[in-house]
């Protein structure tokens, strides 16, 4: 699914109007009339045998348009339904005017909020309402939000009530999910169309609740246009990219993923990327690390293979370590580079001379990473495929940023780094962002807190490089396996919680995901 910015919706809009003439009133017709429907299943969802009251909380744009509207519709059906404005209804202007007036003419009541006092005096229907609709600001909010607003959303913040946002919880940017100020927090918001990238970034995320896709009649092509570059995972869209294995494979026709991994104190990581390509489907996975690490790796493993590399005198993997690997990788479909290694000049070398001299596509992932700070060029040189998976500290060291600059623009830094570096780029955390070089973004939905304990990136990688091995195109790989590790966090939220959730708790629950995504 196409997902937007602030700027793009606009643009939409106006062409729908100037090119397929669609008319602006019916948009807003559409729009409140979704809301309206949204608003009524949260009513019987909640109180499904109360009297409904529904308090609407509007302001002097479109977005205050679509809440008149969306009163008028729900007073038809009986509610009791009152409108709080925080600007006079004569300040209206265009669609939001004509359906601020077709309100009054029906007998609709518009409280105008105009101070501190009157917020006060009307907190007792905010308090006693069924749910609260936001419309008080929609996408085209770009400054902080003050004065009487910042007072109605603090009362808003303030009640446990269902709150139904319009198009985006008021205070949220639309675009990057910043608070502009302060912000609604919405149970429900109501998107016109299609998604906000604001609704799937965080913190915008956090306040947005579920979002439900209001279908107000914009013409489809103009939703599904290619020069729309952001896009959001969805469950059909991963289940169109998995494909069954045929009846009669065998497990040299399903890929053999090299895993480069590991030193003293950190063959967890080798295992775990190991273990998540097996789990994805690999059919085969051999795991290169320091010599003195192999009996231990032996004893761990079952499934997996390993290879002795010669070490460093500290143990761990350094440019000696090249030319047996450089044996090893014949054959191998795909490899994986990088947990656990260390973060040495020996492993920078080495991880050179794989990038410089090998041609096997390759995930790159944590200590591999290091290697190539302030010599992104040596990436995009190479011309192989590549799939990074840096987390925003990676990423900041990568883009000589700070981590607050990379997560105060995520869906900016993962494109930057994409282009640097002409790989395929996993930037994870919240809303994992996917970025190619040519600028195209999907951003993953699943997942949740639980995942931040040791050791899921590691599981992550080796499940990218094990779609990578049996053919998959890094991109496609990057989506599949991303979505796919998210679910089985949230598999295991609902059956245990996030509290005490570990890596290897979702190796056992990858095939259980794949056989729900896998067509047959």
């Amino acid at each position: 699914m196409k997902i937007l910015d602030a700027k793009t919706m606009r643009e939409i809009d106006r062409a729908a109007m100037d090119e397929y003439g669609v008319h602006g009133l019916q948009l807003m017709e559409n729009g409140g009339r979704g809301v309206a429907e949204a608003v009524r299943r949260e009513l019987y969802a909640c109180a499904p045998d109360r009297v409904k009251r529904v308090v609407i909380a509007t302001g002097k744009g479109n977005n205050g348009g679509d809440g008149y509207v969306a009163a008028r519709h729900l007073k038809n059906s009986g509610l009791n339904v009152t409108v709080f404005s925080v600007a006079p209804v004569e300040e209206l202007r265009g669609d939001a005017a004509l359906n601020a007036r077709a309100w009054l003419k029906m007998g609709g009541e518009v409280r105008t909020l105009k101070s501190d006092g009157d917020v006060k005096e009307c907190a007792s229907p905010f308090r006693h309402s069924s749910v609260i609709v936001d419309a008080i600001f929609g996408i085209g909010l770009a400054s902080p939000i003050k004065g009487i607003a910042a007072e109605v959303v603090e009362l808003i913040n303030g009640l446990a009530k269902k709150v139904v946002a319009v198009d985006v919880p008021s205070g949220i940017d639309a675009t990057t999910g910043a608070v502009l100020g302060c912000a609604v927090r919405a149970g429900v918001t109501a998107t016109m169309a299609l998604p906000k990238l604001g609704l799937y970034t965080y913190p915008g995320r956090e306040y947005a609740g579920r979002v439900e896709i209001v279908d107000i009649g914009l013409p489809a092509q103009l939703l599904t246009d290619e020069h729309i570059r952001w896009n959001l995972l969805c469950r059909e869209d991963v289940r169109g990219l998995l494909r069954p294995r045929a009846r009669d494979t065998h497990k040299s026709a399903c890929g053999h993923l090299l895993v480069i991994a590991g030193s003293p104190g950190k063959t967890g990581a080798a295992y775990m990327t190991a273990m998540g390509a097996m789990r994805m489907g690999a059919g085969l996975a051999t795991l290169a690390l320091p010599r003195g690490l192999n009996a231990v790796m032996e004893a761990k493993t079952v499934e997996v293979m390993t290879e002795p590399l010669p070490e460093s005198r500290d143990g761990v993997l350094d440019e000696a370590s090249f030319e047996a690997v450089q044996r090893i990788a014949k054959g191998k479909t795909a490899m994986a580079a990088g947990p656990g290694l260390g973060n040495t000049e020996g492993v920078h070398r080495l991880m050179e001379r794989m990038v410089k001299e090998m041609e096997a596509p390759l995930v790159i992932d944590a200590d591999g990473l290091n290697a190539f700070i302030g010599r992104l060029e040596l990436l995009k040189d190479s011309r192989r495929p590549m799939v990074l998976t840096p987390h925003p500290g990676e990423a900041a060291r990568l883009l000589e940023a700070s981590p607050s600059e990379i997560q105060g623009d995520r869906v900016g830094a993962a494109r930057t780094l994409a282009a640097m570096s002409g790989a395929i780029v996993v930037l994870k955390g919240a809303s994992t962002v996917i970025a190619t070089p040519e600028g195209d973004i999907y951003i993953n939905p699943t997942g949740n807190p639980g995942l931040s304990t040791a050791g899921m990136g590691d599981v992550l990688a080796g499940m990218i490089g094990g779609l990578v091995a049996q053919g998959y195109p890094p991109l496609t790989a990057a989506c599949a396996a991303t979505y796919t590790h998210g679910l089985a966090a949230d598999r295991i939220r609902e059956a245990r919680g996030e509290a005490g959730m570990m890596a290897t708790d979702l190796l056992p629950e990858i095939p259980e995901v794949l056989n729900t995504l896998i067509e047959r």
